[in-house]
């Protein structure tokens, strides 16, 4: 009696379904992967990315000059996106001599947007997460119980009934469960802390979008003052 566990001959040995079952799961696992180090390594870049532009952003720079230092970067992302799309907004009305009432509204919505389509493309990927981490364990359910059902049919055809007629035929279905749990935990996991991670930068884009609102709303309320005219005293005549 072999006291190991031979996987590649219990696979080749498994019945046709439950041998296309186990593919897929293995695709599912192989994609989960690919996408954990994509969204890994994207979360990170655009926290990098997003804390330099602040740092710039916040070092007292004119709002005109840092807009035509974000204007000339063909890759911007992030934050600095996101300030180029409400500037650009804000520039154009104000050219227009709209109401400032308008103007921030305008720039709002164009903030929204472009935090929406930023932030989109910064989750890309969570929901294919969350499809395998629902749906694996189930798919390799359906390949255990498929490969059970083909072990007690052969057991049936069998003279003598016995646990070492059945048990191979368990043990190549039960392999089908242990790798959907192998492609869905992953996925489970990396899901939760990535949608916390994108939950924390979107917070943070957020809070930038109202601070650089309140800023040009600041900006267009401060007027120069003109000054007034002395008028001349003049005395009395007795």
């Amino acid at each position: 009696m072999s006291d190991s566990i031979n996987l590649i001959e219990l696979i080749t040995q498994a019945s046709f379904l439950v041998q296309i079952v186990m593919g897929l799961l293995l695709l599912a696992s192989l994609l989960c992967w690919v996408i954990i180090f994509r969204l890994s390594a994207r979360l990170g870049s655009a926290k990098h990315h997003d804390g330099q532009f602040e740092e710039w952003f916040w070092s007292g720079a004119d709002l005109a000059k840092l807009y035509h230092g974000v204007q000339g970067s063909p890759d911007r992302h992030g934050l600095a996106h996101i300030f180029y799309v409400g500037f650009s907004e804000f520039l154009k009305m104000n050219k227009k001599s709209q109401p400032k009432n308008d103007v921030i509204e305008g720039v709002e919505r164009k903030l929204r947007v472009g935090l929406g389509r930023q932030q989109q493309a910064l989750e890309s990927g969570l929901a294919t997460l969350a499809s395998i981490g629902s749906v694996a364990p189930y798919v390799g359910l359906f390949g255990t119980v498929w490969g059970i059902m083909n072990a007690f049919l052969g057991l049936s055809q069998t003279e003598q009934a016995s646990i070492s007629a059945v048990a191979p035929g368990i043990a190549e279905a039960l392999i089908a469960t242990a790798m959907g749990l192998f492609a869905a935990i992953p996925a489970v996991l990396a899901y939760n802390h990535f949608t916390a991670k994108a939950a924390t930068i979107y917070d943070s884009r957020a809070l930038f979008c109202d601070e650089m609102t309140g800023m040009l709303q600041r900006e267009m309320n401060t007027e120069p003052v003109q000054p007034t005219a002395i008028k001349p005293v003049t005395t009395p005549t007795v």
